[in-house]
């Protein structure tokens, strides 16, 4: 037989070919469990083919530089170009529709703030910290001033990779940023020189004690051996996924993952929908009291926004008791997620603007918002939607899949799947040794320090030298044909004006300098 392929291997080819395409359909012919292949065997595996590579097809091929979602080739471009350091300017005008409604303009002051009276920080053209101190409300013993306005929002080890959140702290060290810890704890990557803020879920992970319940003492043990943590989030819940807990796939948890977080191996790890530690406002100002009592850390929540009664008894109780949240993180229905069911994703809980506005408002007619160190998330890892932000009362902005993307994401959008292709939203060891922690780590501190730069110069374009002194008067919306209405308009508020004595205050690291809050 040897002989005879050896002496006509086309031929041999063929047979093969055509025996191969025998067995496979007969097998899609018998097979149970797909009519395309019954059907249509050997061609019908094509469709599936085509399915599972779609996305990608698309991306390059079918849709235009502003169509994808949830971020356009535009928008991802900037960001890659940012992250490497390369020219992410545009050439031959603007590609956007200006009239249409909702459409965001900034108003240019006639005499800008001079570049040339710009204080750099420690040298750092981009720094810019926040104007407000997280805890100076509450008189935490251990206040936090974060060192930039722009940070990591939650992304928990699980799921992103060890690479990439070890790229991520890394890179925030570099930019002088913090990362925020993402449900599932503080994991070893986390550690690795970047400020931290611990989000506790529902499920506790890394503050359980041998119960399986929350344990304050394991929490003070934690923050006591690592100085790098740095306040304390309590999650209620996320935009993607509201009154959902958390969570991750089997395939991505691995020996690792189980350990640290307590699960079984390899099983849908599954976080509870509510809390069990309270479930009124009252006990959930005692939450943060007795966290905040016990670490001395400031102690905040993070949300979406939903059903607004809460907010009400929140910001009144916060007035009549004077405790409660030091920072609140209001979190977009448009933010991401590792993995979601697509009605919750889609339908359940409110777009940014719509909910900070309204929760911002409950907080100033109570006379407590000055009191909170507000934190916006959501799709705002671009200038133009931070200044817009900034102008509502935001004090800091979050980023999560912004910061994927500038270490290498390319929204493949199978992060639920274990098999990100980049290596970025998976525990897949093949698939995250093309990960270079270093480079990534630099990467992203690249984009940080390229996006505060350009809010900083939105900032100077409107007369202003801090981000955060822009308000509403400085923001203008489409809100018709040939009508265009200021933010405080179209608000019926104007953002709380906090107390700047300029940006060389700021280098001052301690809790006094520049700005604190009012209470």
């Amino acid at each position: 037989m040897f002989d005879l392929i050896a002496e006509h291997p086309l031929l041999a080819s063929v047979l093969a070919f055509v025996a191969f395409c025998v067995i496979v359909s007969l097998y899609d012919i018998t097979q149970k469990h797909h009519t395309i292949l019954h059907n249509f065997p050997v061609v019908g595996h094509l469709r599936y083919f085509l399915e599972m590579v779609g996305p990608e097809m698309r991306q390059y091929w079918v849709a235009n530089d502003k169509e994808e979602m949830p971020f356009n080739r535009d928008e991802r471009s900037w960001i890659y170009a940012s992250a490497k350091g390369e020219n992410n300017t545009f050439g031959f005008g603007s590609t956007e529709q200006m009239y249409g409604i909702g459409y965001p303009i900034v108003k240019q002051a006639a005499f800008p703030f001079p570049d040339y009276r710009a204080y750099h920080i420690n040298g750092d053209p981009s720094a810019v910290p926040c104007l407000k101190v997280m805890g100076a409300a509450h008189n935490r013993r251990r206040p936090y001033r974060p060192r930039s306005i722009i940070n990591i929002s939650a992304m928990s080890f699980g799921s992103l990779g060890e690479r990439a959140i070890s790229a991520l702290n890394l890179g925030a060290a570099q930019a002088d940023c913090y990362h925020n810890s993402g449900e599932g704890g503080v994991s070893p990557y986390h550690c690795l020189g970047g400020d931290i803020v611990w989000q506790l879920g529902t499920g506790y992970f890394g503050a359980r004690g041998p119960d399986g319940k929350f344990s304050v003492e394991e929490m003070v043990r934690k923050t006591t051996e690592n100085d790098k943590i740095r306040a304390i989030e309590i999650k209620l819940s996320q935009g993607a996924k509201p009154g959902k807990g958390g969570i991750l796939p089997g395939a991505k948890v691995t020996a690792q993952i189980a350990k640290i977080r307590g699960i079984p191996i390899g099983k849908d790890c599954i976080s509870p929908n509510a809390h069990s530690e309270f479930d009124t406002v009252d006990e959930l100002i005692d939450f943060v009291e007795l966290i905040a009592g016990k670490t001395g850390l400031p102690v905040g929540i993070k949300s979406a926004i939903g059903k607004i009664d809460f907010w009400h008894e929140l910001a009144a109780k916060m007035k009549s008791r004077g405790e409660g949240p030091d920072f609140i993180s209001v979190d977009g229905g448009e933010g991401g997620t590792g993995a979601a069911p697509l009605t919750f994703a889609d339908h359940v809980s409110l777009p940014f603007k719509i909910g900070f506005e309204r929760v911002y408002r409950i907080f100033q007619q109570a006379e407590v918002s000055k009191q909170v160190v507000w934190i916006g998330s959501g799709k705002l890892g671009f200038p133009d939607r931070t200044l817009v932000a900034f102008a509502m009362g935001v004090d800091m902005i979050q980023v999560a899949r912004e910061a994927m993307i500038s270490i290498g994401c390319i929204q493949a959008l199978k992060c639920h799947t274990g098999h990100c292709p980049t290596g970025v939203a998976t525990q897949n060891k093949w698939l995250q040794a093309g990960v270079n922690v270093e480079a990534k780590a630099k990467r992203f501190a690249t984009y940080v320090k390229a996006y505060r730069k350009e809010v900083l110069s939105l900032a100077h374009a409107a007369g202003y030298e801090h981000p955060a002194q822009v308000n509403g008067d400085d923001i203008e919306f489409s809100s018709g044909v040939n009508r265009f209405l200021t933010l405080t308009e179209t608000l019926g508020y104007r953002c709380d004006e906090i107390e700047f004595r300029g940006m060389a205050s700021l280098a001052d690291d301690s809790p006094d300098a520049s700005a604190t809050q009012t209470t």
